[in-house]
């Protein structure tokens, strides 16, 4: 007889984690800075603070780039219910500043996460157009393998096959 695998019954439902009360989380509740000033203040008095700027160092030690960090602290203030994501996206060049400020105050050589590389975007132009010579070069051999009768024939699709061929329904793509 087969030993039967017994199956955990503690694992959360999918869809748990939405039966929560509308405002019992943070990020649905009113922010509390509603204004880009305000919220620029709490980073700037934040940021000044020996133990976190310590652990902003560090963090910019392991070559993590300034947008990395600066979107994810704002991110987490928005988490918090601090402001809301568009004050966030406001802010979000002076917290980078401010870290590029304290990179450039201990010595840290950072990547702002902006930087273009261009032999890689000389290789990719170099790839895409050997692709668009490959496909020319496929729909030319196409062409020529395509005889006349064959174009008559698709030229002959009733109007009712193509109708037929719409999607339908409320959501279909027209």
């Amino acid at each position: 007889m087969p030993i039967r695998e017994e199956i955990p019954l503690d694992a959360p439902v999918p869809g748990m984690s939405m039966t929560h009360e509308l405002g019992a989380r943070p990020w649905q509740s009113p922010p509390q800075q509603t204004t880009v000033q305000e919220a620029i203040a709490h980073y700037i008095e934040r940021m000044q603070d020996d133990s976190l700027s310590e652990q902003l160092v560090n963090i910019l030690q392991s070559d993590i780039p300034i947008t990395t960090l600066a979107n994810t602290i704002q991110l987490a203030g928005v988490m918090e219910g601090r402001h809301s994501i568009d004050t966030g996206m406001l802010v979000l060049p002076v917290i980078m500043e401010m870290l590029m400020l304290i990179a450039d105050a201990e010595g840290i050589e950072y990547s702002t996460g902006m930087e273009r590389d261009i032999e890689d975007e000389v290789k990719d132009s170099r790839i895409m157009a050997g692709m668009a010579k490959a496909r020319r070069e496929i729909l030319k051999d196409q062409k020529l393998d395509t005889t006349e009768t064959d174009i008559e024939t698709e030229s002959r699709v009733s109007t009712e096959e193509m109708l037929a061929e719409l999607p339908k329904g409320l959501m279909g793509r027209r």
